[in-house]
């Protein structure tokens, strides 16, 4: 049966380049109505965490969460899916670095950025600022990744960066390890500390 991973799956191919019929059939289909474009696949674990904390089921929806490889990706993903492809409205998060990358890719395909948001680091940093360090140490902690990040720690490379960016440093050191703190961080959240861009992306939807 058809659900929006498959939708997700032929996008992507679509955007590698390979045939549209597929995801024009599908996003008929299942009735999709907008794409979230983000970075990576930890981004995308934070999105659902959140939608799922209040409550939302954003593909029943008809909204597609996607990770698209990269910034450097946004024009193919747009011109794809935005107005010169499936007319699709488009949203997403982008790191401050990466934001000329989003303003040229989505002005070349002529699809508006008000639904984008940006991060100031990046996701995670947002998170981390949210949650305190003190907080985000004890999450550490709970997934039994405290001593890894002790380890961690004492590498040289670390000594004179600041506490939040070692943690972020340390999320990107093992396979699956962002993706895995970008669901268990949004659901140590109070509902009202939520980042603003993730709120801003969740609420434009």
């Amino acid at each position: 049966m058809a659900d929006m991973g498959s939708f997700r799956d032929a996008v992507t191919a679509w955007a590698a380049g390979g045939p549209g019929e597929p995801a024009r059939e599908l996003a008929a289909r299942l009735s999709v109505r907008a794409a979230v474009l983000l970075e990576g696949p930890s981004d995308v674990a934070a999105v659902d965490a959140l939608a799922a904390s209040r409550g939302r089921n954003l593909a029943d929806e008809g909204v597609c969460v996607l990770a698209m490889g990269g910034a450097m990706s946004i024009g193919r993903f747009a011109d794809r899916l935005g107005p010169p492809g499936l007319g699709l409205r488009l949203a997403g998060l982008c790191d401050e670095g990466e934001r000329g990358f989003y303003t040229r890719g989505l002005e070349r395909a002529g699809a508006p950025r008000e639904g984008f948001f940006v991060c100031a680091a990046d996701l995670e940093d947002e998170l981390i600022r949210a949650l305190g360090v003190p907080r985000v140490v004890e999450l550490v902690r709970a997934e039994g990744d405290l001593r890894p990040l002790e380890t961690f720690l004492r590498q040289p490379a670390q000594r004179g960066r600041i506490a939040g960016q070692q943690l972020r440093r340390f999320f990107g050191t093992k396979k699956g390890r962002k993706i895995h703190y970008g669901r268990v961080l949004v659901e140590a959240l109070d509902p009202d500390r939520a980042p603003a861009p993730l709120t801003g992306l969740l609420a434009a939807l």
